[in-house]
């Protein structure tokens, strides 16, 4: 198998679960698909959220399905803009991580913790992985060939049946790559 990996940007968003979808969005809402995203599963919805800081607030897409606990990703300058300190962290682990106040059409959640920078990293179905040699939070850098090529280290690899094959980074790594429209990058282990 090819040790290239398509390489998409995540914008910012906001996982729910579904009690902060009522509050959010009114009684008995549910999201609505927009779009499936690459990931199995994943789509982006219909609804937006206001994520607002201490300093300031910004609207976020809302991606589905529902999740256990509410989860705010956003690029570090997106971060800056609100006023909170966002910790570089693999989707899920928030723990210890600032809050901030989520603003929808029917009401508003405030979330003790859940902002976090995204950690760049990629997804790979098992199968995929087993032909690259690539274990499960096996840590690689991948270099991206565009305008402004990049080496991005430090790239968490994670894997599972229901995965499908894509890297995935922040607003600000690819604009700082300038990496716009369909781009690969090469694994390096």
């Amino acid at each position: 198998m090819e040790n290239k990996v398509l390489v998409e940007t995540s914008a910012r968003h906001v996982h729910l679960t579904a009690e902060a979808v009522e509050i959010l969005f009114g009684a008995g809402h549910t999201l609505t698909n927009k779009k499936d995203l690459s990931q199995p599963g994943q789509f982006a919805c219909e609804e937006k959220v206001t994520v607002i800081g201490p300093k300031g607030a910004i609207k976020a897409s809302v991606l589905g399905p529902t999740r256990k606990a509410n989860q705010v990703e956003l690029s570090l300058t997106d971060a800056r803009t609100i006023g909170v300190v966002a910790p570089i962290r693999e989707s899920g682990d928030v723990a210890g991580t600032p809050g901030c106040i989520l603003e929808g059409p029917c009401g508003k959640v405030e979330i003790a913790e859940g902002v976090i920078a995204a950690k760049r990293h990629i997804h790979f179905q098992t199968k995929e992985a087993e032909a690259l040699g690539i274990a499960d939070k096996q840590i690689v850098s991948v270099r991206v060939n565009t305008a402004r090529p990049v080496i991005y280290e430090d790239v968490v690899c994670r894997v599972h049946d229901n995965f499908a094959l894509a890297m995935h980074i922040d607003t600000d790594e690819s604009n700082a790559a300038a990496a716009a429209g369909t781009v690969y990058g090469e694994i390096i282990k």
